[in-house]
């Protein structure tokens, strides 16, 4: 179990991909551009096999954005999207638009 004090550290906005690109030696990954609302972060996330990058430009997704960077095949990750395990993953997203940097409360 995971106390509240220790559940409210984690940063959950809401983000625009701005950009979409597959990282050429990877089935799997993608190397994505977001805006957090005054600032862009660059995420690479393991979605590759299902989601193709142009679809996904333009799209809101919920991100971790207080995550520690972590490279991944040479490329900074500054976050994580959020996604469900239904045999595949499927992004979380908000129910309507919503301003990016938005926090997910």
């Amino acid at each position: 179990m995971v106390s509240f004090e220790d559940f409210k550290k984690i940063d959950l906005r809401a983000a625009k991909i701005i950009s979409a690109e597959r990282i050429f030696e990877s089935q799997r990954l993608v190397k994505l551009r977001v805006d957090l609302g005054g600032e862009t972060r660059q995420i690479v996330a393991g979605i590759g096999e299902f989601y193709e990058p142009e679809g996904l430009i333009g799209r809101e997704i919920v991100v971790v954005a207080n995550l520690e960077p972590k490279t991944l095949m040479g490329i900074e990750s500054q976050g994580m999207l959020l996604a469900a395990n239904d045999n595949k993953p499927v992004l979380i997203v908000p129910e309507k638009n919503v301003k990016p940097g938005s926090p997910v409360i």
